[in-house]
């Protein structure tokens, strides 16, 4: 077998690489960003590669990456199943597979603690691949923070030719993030990239699309041909702000963007339909008493009297973010808005609701990616060949 060093060459969509005792781990936040908050939750959400893969070009008919997953489970509720890679050869699925072991995080949602137990290094193993040259991708688990140890193959490995198209950088919450799919490569952002057949750079943070100025900076340094963000359930959530400070968060976070990508196609996406807080603000808690039956779902806290005061709902954030890309539009023609109802609205809650009172399942987030592929990619879409290119 051939150990190939695990360098940036072979890594895809994250924003920074840290060597560690273990080995390289995939960041989605630069370090500066990473220094400016010691917020638990999002070093936490940054860490867990979404949209990270490993790519390379390849003879091997065995491929073998050693990994040091940290897993998560919650005091009271059922155990979190393991982390799912995915690979794909050419561009198609050819399996899928597992790490056990690994290190553990438990989080006491009632007590606000978190303790880490560390664990062994495990290996996902791929095997009967074609012996052709090929170009291998493993999707890293979204949701599963993911140390990179070593990979191995029965043939040479090198760096893969360059993207096959375009980049789309987008930003927003853990439905962003990939909540509950099935998979890395069926989140939503997943699906409408391969869909659209752009190559995608996930800063989905969950929990922590707050409009936070080192994630803009981010945004604006980082290389794309597209950008979306879907900012606002995140801000209801933590009752992190009022009315007055929400419109001008939006355009401050906006104007750091747009100072790296002036010209670039630039999509405000609203949130989806979320009962939980469509009239009635936050902040969201969990619902002990449905964890204690194992079940994790969440609750409003917020009374919806409080809108009069200034207290955010999901209705007021669709009403600012379309005004504020109306505005802005006026002189800045490649800013466009999607009412992200239009992803996932009430027939569709009807038929599909949020297990939890917050996330999309599995067969939500293959319809919001297929319907933001359409309404974003498709003709007369914002990310359509003709909407980019002079």
């Amino acid at each position: 077998m051939h150990t190939t060093p695990l360098t940036a060459e072979l890594v895809r969509g994250a924003l920074d690489l840290e060597r560690t005792a273990h080995g390289l781990l995939p960041h989605r936040l630069p370090a500066r960003a990473r220094a400016q908050c010691a917020d638990p939750q999002l070093a936490m959400a940054e860490s867990q590669p979404a949209g990270v893969r490993l790519v390379f070009r390849t003879r091997a008919t065995t491929i073998e990456l050693d990994t040091l997953p940290t897993k998560r489970t919650y005091v009271g509720a059922p155990p979190r199943p393991d982390g799912v890679y995915d690979l794909l050869v050419d561009g198609r699925p050819a399996g899928s597979g597992r790490v056990a072991g690994g290190n553990t995080l438990t989080i006491d949602m009632a007590a606000g603690t978190a303790a880490h137990r560390p664990g062994p290094v495990g290996t996902v193993r791929f095997t009967g691949l074609s012996g052709a040259a090929k170009v291998v991708e493993i999707w890293l688990p979204h949701n599963e923070t993911t140390e990179l140890v070593a990979l191995r193959t029965d043939a040479p490995v090198e760096p893969a030719p360059e993207r096959r198209g375009r980049v789309w950088l987008h930003h927003g919450s853990s439905i962003s993030h990939g909540s509950d799919a099935a998979s890395p490569t069926t989140t939503w952002p997943a699906l409408g990239a391969s869909l659209g057949g752009a190559e995608l750079v996930n800063l989905g943070l969950s929990g922590s699309a707050l409009l936070d100025p080192f994630t803009a900076r981010a945004l604006r340094d980082t290389p794309a041909d597209l950008i979306s963000v879907k900012l606002g359930i995140n801000v209801v959530n933590a009752d992190l702000m009022r009315r007055r400070a929400f419109g001008p968060a939006v355009h401050g976070f906006l104007d750091t963007v747009r100072d790296g990508h002036p010209d670039t196609p630039l999509l405000v996406v609203s949130p989806i339909l979320c009962p939980l807080h469509e009239d009635t603000p936050g902040p969201t808690l969990p619902d002990f008493s449905a964890l204690s039956e194992g079940r994790l779902r969440f609750r409003a806290a917020g009374d919806p009297a409080e809108t009069a005061s200034g207290k955010l709902t999901l209705e007021v954030i669709r009403e600012e973010l379309a005004r504020i890309v109306r505005e802005r539009s006026a002189e800045d023609p490649r800013l466009h808005h999607l009412d992200g109802r239009d992803l996932y609205g009430e027939a569709d809650f009807a038929e599909l609701p949020l297990p939890d009172g917050l996330h999309p399942d599995a067969a939500a987030h293959r319809r919001i990616g297929e319907r933001f592929a359409a309404l974003a990619f498709g003709p007369g879409g914002p990310f359509a060949d003709s909407a980019v290119r002079p």
